[in-house]
């Protein structure tokens, strides 16, 4: 069975990736066509990369790297959770994403982002990054608004429209999860 991690992709404090990924958590476990579990970047304490060498050399000397590309080499597929600041997201995503390189290869993935204008310049920037890594993006993504989906701009109150695009989001990244699959063997 495919395994699809959620990555909650903000470290900061009061953030609001783990709720939102929860919430992707809650909806995909009631799929039974894979198994899907949260991976928090906070979790794995990452300082600012700090391997000498290059990330496409797959050359890791530090335990928490090591950790990090262990994790992220047993899955299939990504479902990444990202706010918006500035643009873009945050420099703790970026960060992780930048530590391995061949862990990320010949998967696929669908974004989850959250800020005043659903994320979408976020979410194209993620696009871009995990085109380099060869990671295939689907074409759905989740668009939450600050302003509609969050009370106050802090509780996520989700609209239930938004289960829909969810459900194509994770539609699309299960079907090329297990074409990719096929690749990677």
């Amino acid at each position: 069975m495919l395994k699809i991690a959620i990555i909650a992709g903000s470290t900061r404090p009061g953030r609001k990736a783990d709720t939102v990924a929860k919430w992707v958590l809650e909806h995909a476990q009631k799929r039974g066509d894979a198994t899907y579990e949260i991976v928090d970047v906070q979790d794995f304490h990452l300082p600012l990369l700090d391997e000498a060498m290059p990330p496409s050399m797959g050359q890791y000397a530090n335990a928490h790297t090591k950790k990090w590309a262990q994790t992220i080499a047993q899955y299939d597929g990504f479902v990444f959770v990202t706010p918006e600041y500035n643009h873009s997201i945050p420099g703790a995503l970026k960060n992780a994403i930048d530590f391995i390189y061949k862990e990320w290869n010949n998967k696929a993935a669908g974004i989850v982002g959250y800020g005043g204008q659903g994320a979408a310049r976020a979410i194209e920037h993620l696009r871009g990054i995990l085109g380099e890594l060869q990671i295939a993006d689907v074409r759905q993504a989740v668009h939450l608004s600050m302003i509609t989906d969050f009370e106050n701009w802090s509780v996520f109150k989700p609209t239930p429209a938004l289960e829909t695009p969810l459900k194509t989001l994770l539609d699309q990244l299960v079907l090329w999860a297990g074409a990719l699959q096929k690749v990677r063997a």
